[in-house]
């Protein structure tokens, strides 16, 4: 399994995908089971490894504006994603999705997580923030 997190850290909730890899990093839970990638901006880069690797499961995480409180967490359907607005990066994470499911077997799921707000900050906002290590628990019970 892999666990993408995409986003900018330099926008308080945008950066929460690589905000919660950092995290799980430094609980050492990685293994051959599991890679973390932090993505930033650019997960595109990191589509060569991700096949290379031929994971089970992809689990990308992003901030996503889904109309829902801040801090709401949701599995969102690809289907989805023209209804949604994903957080800021240099390639569609639609077109990133369609693109790894070609010629491949593992299952993608996206969980976005809403942001309060994608202004200028270093650190996610309380309610992000919460969310963010609700979700670490819960990759962690299915470790």
């Amino acid at each position: 399994m892999i666990i993408l997190g995409v986003g900018n850290e330099l926008k308080s909730d945008d950066g929460v995908g690589p905000f919660i890899i950092k995290n799980l990093m430094a609980e050492n839970i990685e293994s051959d089971r599991l890679l973390l990638i932090d993505s930033g901006t650019v997960p595109e880069n990191f589509t060569g490894k991700i096949r290379k690797e031929n994971p089970s499961h992809v689990i990308i995480v992003d901030a996503c504006l889904m109309g829902c409180r801040p801090g709401d967490i949701r599995i969102v359907d690809k289907d989805d994603f023209t209804n949604i607005g994903i957080s800021t990066h240099s390639m569609s994470l639609s077109y990133f999705v369609k693109y790894l499911e070609r010629d491949t077997d593992f299952k993608i799921i996206f969980v976005g997580i809403e942001p309060e707000t994608m202004d200028w900050g270093a650190n996610p906002t309380e309610n992000v923030e919460k969310a963010a290590f609700d979700f670490i628990k819960i990759i962690k019970g299915i470790l």
